[in-house]
Formats: C-alpha cells, sequence, structure tokens
C-alpha cells in the first residue's frame, strides 16, 4: 500500500524516492511571466506621475507669479531715505571689523 502511496508522491512531485533512483529538480531554474504594469497602450502612463502638475514643484513656482508687490503709500511714506553708496561702504567696513 505504501508503494502506490510513493508512487503517486513521485509522479506529483517530480522527484523520486531518497534511494537516489532518480534526479531532483531542485537545481532547475523556474521562470514565470509578470504581468505589465501599463493599463493602456499609451506610453506616458508607464512614466511616474508628479503629483498635482506643475503647480506642485516649487522650482517651477516662480514662472506661476503673479504682478510685483506694490506696498500702499503709508508704508512707503514712512520709509527712511535710500543711503549713499558712501554711507553703505562706511556701514560695511564697520561691520566687518569685528
Amino acid at each position: 500500500m505504501s508503494s502506490i502511496v510513493n508512487n503517486i508522491k513521485e509522479k506529483v512531485s517530480g522527484k523520486k524516492d531518497s534511494s537516489g533512483q532518480g534526479q531532483t529538480q531542485e537545481n532547475e531554474q523556474t521562470f514565470s511571466i509578470q504581468p505589465h504594469p501599463a493599463k493602456t497602450n499609451d506610453p506616458r502612463d508607464l512614466q511616474p506621475s508628479l503629483g498635482g502638475g506643475l503647480n506642485t514643484n516649487p522650482e517651477v513656482g516662480a514662472f506661476h507669479a503673479r504682478d510685483p508687490y506694490v506696498p500702499p503709500s503709508q508704508i512707503t511714506d514712512n520709509l527712511p531715505p535710500p543711503k549713499s553708496r558712501d554711507e553703505l561702504r562706511a556701514r560695511a567696513q564697520e561691520l566687518n571689523k569685528e
């Protein structure tokens, strides 16, 4: 009875008994077919998406800027007058001493 069971096991597994009568298939390579990731025939579907388009990329955000900011007259009237080049050079030397 056990010989019948062993014969069925050999046929199903493809391996022979441990007595060394047959060859084992442990060293053979196995290959399988992998599914293709594309859902359509468009090659752009395989490229990774960046999210929400150009607006999500901060480097490209400068191209979508609005008009320059113009402060109201209250702010511009309270600003000190611009310093001359000589005053700015003197201030730079003063700061660079330390």
